[in-house]
């Protein structure tokens, strides 16, 4: 997906916040928002991959405060917050075990998002109110369809947090005896789920966990290494979570694949992009 003016403030919003979390060093934050200022100056034009901008500099960051991990604590406060609503969630299940339902608990934990949200934001009551909310595009005839038509599937997940959630799916899944393969960053960034952060969760319980190979926000196509790369394009059937595999995805020819795009619209370009309204949820077949 390429950028819109909008991205712009989300950018050095987000340059804010991790610089922040890696450093207490006013002067090296000084230095650090000036190379961001000089790199969007030269990138920050319409047509621009939204993904490789924002890898650039949360990478940035990393290597000039030798911070490995800023959002380590925000990892973990994602834990928190969805073990703490998972018995929401189950209790939903309690009442009406169907697909739709599964599908749109994973949506919800995608809402755990310090990239789109801002620390401050109050998650818990987004989550909360978003468990009573309907899916503006439900593809789920189509999604039952390929669950039964396929024998294995690639899940790309998101973030920490999130990936609780995810397990009520993982586990539906399963129940149409497919093979899952679950994707995870290499590297840390932002609150991205890596593999120590799927194995503590127990995603290992219903897949082989993979790594992409690369520590990018969502996925960026030319940093992925060699051997995701011959997985991604074995699996026809993949399941994406969230808003940078979103923007990642669509940069590239997805006419072989039978791709479900899992997410909530949290901010106003990815809204215009696929046309929903902000904060709308969906099961995307495209």
């Amino acid at each position: 997906m390429k950028i819109s003016y909008e991205c712009g403030a989300c950018f050095l919003r987000q340059t804010r916040e991790a610089m922040d979390l890696a450093t207490d060093d006013d002067d090296l934050k000084m230095e650090i928002m000036n190379d961001v200022f000089k790199f969007l100056s030269q990138t920050f034009k319409k047509g621009t991959n939204s993904n490789k901008i924002g890898s650039y500099i949360h990478n940035l960051i990393k290597e000039k405060t030798g911070c490995y991990d800023p959002y380590i604590n925000e990892k973990k406060l994602g834990n928190e917050i969805a073990l703490k609503y998972l018995p929401t969630a189950q209790k939903i299940l309690d009442d009406d075990d169907s697909l739709e339902n599964r599908v749109k608990i994973a949506i919800v934990g995608n809402i755990l998002d310090f990239g789109a949200f801002t620390l401050d934001d109050d998650i818990e009551s987004f989550i909360k109110d978003s468990l009573q909310k309907d899916l503006t595009i439900k593809d789920i005839e189509n999604f039952e369809n390929s669950l039964n038509k396929h024998d294995e599937v690639l899940y790309l997940v998101d973030n920490t947090g999130e990936i609780v959630f995810d397990k009520l799916l993982l586990s539906k899944i399963k129940e149409y005896g497919i093979n899952i393969t679950i994707a995870v960053k290499s590297f840390p960034i932002l609150n991205d789920a890596c593999m120590e952060d799927a194995i503590a969760a127990g995603l290992d319980e219903y897949g082989e966990i993979v790594e992409i190979g690369a520590g990018t926000v969502g996925y960026v196509d030319s940093e992925i290494s060699d051997e995701f790369r011959e997985i991604f394009n074995r699996h026809e059937f993949i399941i994406s979570k969230g808003m940078g595999n979103y923007e990642g995805l669509t940069e590239i020819d997805l006419s072989n694949k039978d791709i479900y795009f899992l997410l909530c619209a949290k901010c106003g370009t990815i809204s215009r992009d696929i046309g929903v309204n902000l904060h709308d949820m969906l099961l995307l077949n495209k």
